[in-house]
């Protein structure tokens, strides 16, 4: 097993596409083409993280938070992301990170946390736009179904729980090919006209290779008329946080209990409480303040994240309770959540999670 089959199945959770600009997650360093002796995965990866790979034999670490976020002008080991960096190099030791990629899943960092809450009816807290794409294709009758079902397999025309949704319009389509083609309909250097289906399906960004394959491999025109339109509508499967409800509602004290045992923090800043009953809660794993917007637009009690600024706190005004919970302990179980599918995909390979707490934040109780 190569280490760029693991990168690869990895990108299929959590698609490079979906990362935020600033962002910095892939491998990092090593090579794809080495053969994986095992995975070491961490939150963050620091010198600790490099020497207890080493140690335990594993040559590709899997981290949530990149190493390298700004690039790198020298390495002259001033700094620990520098050494890290020098050390993993020296030992043959690859990096990757899966970060605000991971983030923006409906299965992924903030899923995880709401699944430790027992939330239920899950939804993205902030969607993403400009992600979602219209296919228009013209297609010969006969031939429609197939097309439409080779779309449909490559992921186009998912429409929330819907999948294989599709338009057409019939119509009546014209070419005339020259002396160097080959129609599978008519003749050369004839006009031909064929009565064919305008088809339209919808698809996200990181399924457009696999769809324009599937649109080439099942269409039985030697050139293929088709084109893609961005689309305006958010993709509610994609994006920042999460929300989710508690059929039965939760007294305030009693939630802030459970939320402070799950996630094994020695107190909770929070604003005060607002509702005295917790039913709908919104979260986000890391830093999440920007995003407080969009849970008081939810409605909803609560909102969990971390690394809130004191100024911000007054941003809740008495609509929601603000709970911060710290950034590593909000996201500390993000590496289960990779350990869990690397395993599943990859069950013959060595899997650790890192036994180094990387919180570079102690409390004094």
């Amino acid at each position: 097993m190569k280490i760029k089959e693991i990168v690869k199945s990895l990108e299929q959770l959590a698609p490079p596409v979906y990362q935020e600009s600033y962002d910095n997650s892939g491998l990092l360093t090593g090579s794809g083409n080495e053969e994986v002796k095992g995975i070491l995965v961490t939150l963050d990866c620091v010198e600790d993280i490099v020497d207890e790979a080493i140690n335990t034999g594993c040559n590709l670490i899997v981290a949530h938070h990149p190493l390298i976020f700004g690039g790198l002008k020298r390495l002259n080991g001033k700094n620990y992301v520098e050494r890290t960096v020098i050390k993993a190099i020296k030992n043959d030791i690859a990096i990757y990170a899966i970060h605000t990629n991971l983030d923006n899943m409906n299965n992924g960092v903030s899923a995880k946390i709401c699944s430790l809450l027992g939330l239920e009816n899950l939804k993205i807290l902030a969607p993403k736009k400009d992600t979602l794409f219209k296919l228009t294709s013209y297609v010969p009758i006969e031939a429609t179904q197939k097309v439409l079902e080779a779309l449909g397999n490559a992921g186009a025309g998912q429409i929330g729980n819907y999948s294989n949704c599709s338009y057409q319009t019939k119509g009546i389509g014209s070419f005339l090919g020259n002396s160097n083609t080959n129609p599978s309909v008519g003749q050369a250097n004839q006009l031909e006209e064929v009565e064919e289906n305008k088809i339209e399906v919808q698809f996200p960004i990181h399924l457009k290779g696999s769809v324009l394959n599937a649109l080439h491999s099942s269409h039985p025109y030697e050139e293929v008329a088709y084109h893609i339109t961005k689309l305006e509508n958010v993709n509610t499967t994609v994006g920042s946080g999460m929300y989710g409800t508690y059929t039965e509602g939760i007294p305030a004290d009693i939630f802030l209990s459970k939320l402070k045992d799950t996630f094994k923090v020695g107190a909770i800043r929070h604003t005060k409480v607002v509702n005295k009953t917790i039913k709908k809660v919104a979260v986000c794993g890391g830093a999440g303040s920007f995003l407080l917007g969009n849970a008081k637009g939810v409605k909803a009690d609560v909102f969990i994240t971390g690394d809130f600024k004191y100024h911000e706190f007054f941003d809740a005004e008495d609509q929601i309770m603000i709970a911060d919970i710290g950034h590593y302990e909000s996201e500390q179980f993000t590496s289960e959540l990779l350990i869990d599918y690397i395993k599943e995909q990859f069950d013959e390979i060595k899997v650790i999670k890192t036994s180094n707490n990387t919180n570079p934040v102690h409390y004094f109780y």
